[in-house]
């Protein structure tokens, strides 16, 4: 189990907060998301076995949200 914390500063919103913590929750071996308005952060619990950063990341710009490198 792998826990990370993304940045997307384009959350603002509880509209930002629902689709993508919709669009991250149904990949398949993501334990729990929790978006953070106030910081514009996506916290992610996941398998690697079944998922990657990749797919996170490319979950969340499916929805039109950028996420930041660190």
């Amino acid at each position: 189990m792998t826990t990370e914390t993304l940045s997307v500063p384009d959350i603002h919103c509880g509209h930002c907060k629902s689709s993508i913590e919709g669009a991250v929750g149904e990949l398949a071996g993501v334990t729990s998301v929790a978006v953070d308005i106030d910081s514009t952060s996506v916290a992610v619990a996941y398998d690697t076995e079944s998922v990657d950063h990749g797919d996170i990341v490319a979950a969340i710009e499916g929805q039109g949200y950028e996420v930041a490198t660190l």
